[in-house]
């Protein structure tokens, strides 16, 4: 059974691991699979047929957890414990829930304080206790009548006319005040590790045609002095059709990896006596995994001549291998006498032909 620390608006994990809201999803990914003989049964949900109109979900089965990310950006948005009895959990170092303490509404109040009345969802029959990024339901199903309480709360859950022992049903850590309004916040610090992030990515183009792209860049850096002050710095950078190997480089930063094509699909539309010829050299790849790009360069020449820009998208083959690539492309509409430019954006992989 995990033995978990809950720290509200903010994460749910233990000194070796935690879950903190903003996360990408792969980084939770990771570390399910860092931790698989512990955390087991784990299903990812996701809809076929709108997967970005619904959140993406990762449902802990053994221990009664779900994370629940944000279908379009894929960070961490809301963690939902739905069955307390598979999980041990505290709360600045004591426990409120345990096979030794149950979590009923005074262990709760002993715990947190009440800062202010609940809400009593009569659809639902469930008593919902809200703090600030923290939430509890309690069932109510087996109550005669909807609970009460008094317009002064200093004294507590005690004014709340519910009855003694009501037990927790689900608990929710998320950001921000209210559940229903809650996005998922921007990366924490801790998820970078060290490793560039694409905040938006800009198809560049003219009258022509596509030229490359203009990324703006997330990363970290330190400030003067103390090491462990590290800020997040933003920067904008920009690669075209044509560039080297180096201007990608030096724009860029190294790739996390460079794949060599090993076979051209195009051979077979050659000339007979060529489709056998080994090719002495092969057009490769620049692999950036968590900026969501690749770039394909020329054998010859080593330049650029193609980019790939993924969007990490539910179902597809290669799910999960990139983080998400906000790309954004500005179309030409032409109208009654006049063009008007417009900006659109794609949900799914979309490559810029040379």
């Amino acid at each position: 059974m995990l033995d978990l620390e809950v720290v509200p608006e903010r994460s749910l994990g233990n000194q070796q691991w935690e879950f903190t809201l903003g996360m990408p999803f792969a980084q939770a990914v990771a570390i399910l699979q860092k931790n698989c003989r512990i955390i087991r049964n784990v299903q990812i949900l996701y809809s076929d047929q709108c997967p970005l109109n619904h959140d993406l979900i990762l449902n802990l089965t053994q221990d009664g957890i779900k994370l629940l990310f944000d279908a379009f950006n894929q960070r961490l948005k809301v963690i939902e414990v739905y069955d307390l009895s598979k999980v041990k959990l505290k709360y600045c170092g004591v426990h409120f829930n345990s096979q030794a303490i149950a979590p009923t509404i005074e262990q709760i109040d002993q715990s947190f304080g009440a800062t202010h009345p609940g809400v009593y969802n009569s659809a639902e029959q469930l008593f919902h206790l809200n703090f600030r990024g923290l939430s509890f339901s309690f069932q109510l199903d087996s109550w005669t009548e909807a609970p009460k309480y008094e317009p002064n709360f200093a004294h507590g859950l005690a004014s709340l006319q519910i009855p003694h022992g009501a037990m927790v049903k689900r608990m929710f850590i998320y950001s921000g005040n209210s559940l229903q309004d809650t996005k998922a916040p921007s990366m924490p610090l801790g998820c970078y590790h060290g490793n560039i992030y694409t905040e938006s990515v800009d198809v560049l183009r003219d009258e022509s045609g596509p030229l490359g792209l203009r990324l703006r860049l997330l990363s970290t850096g330190y400030g003067p002095g103390v090491m462990a002050d590290a800020k997040m710095r933003v920067s904008e950078r920009c690669v075209h059709f044509g560039d080297s190997c180096q201007d990608v480089l030096s724009n860029l930063g190294a790739p996390h990896k460079v794949f060599y094509k090993s076979e051209d699909k195009m051979k077979i539309h050659s000339p007979s006596p060529h489709k056998q010829v080994p090719a002495k050299c092969n057009d490769y790849y620049y692999n950036y995994f968590t900026m969501g790009v690749d770039i394909l360069f020329d054998a010859n020449t080593h330049r650029a001549k193609k980019f790939v820009l993924h969007t990490n998208y539910p179902g597809h083959y290669n799910f999960n291998i990139y983080h998400r690539c906000d790309f954004r492309i500005p179309l030409t509409v032409k109208r009654v006498g006049q063009y008007s430019r417009t900006t659109g954006s794609s949900h799914g992989k979309a490559s810029c032909p040379s």
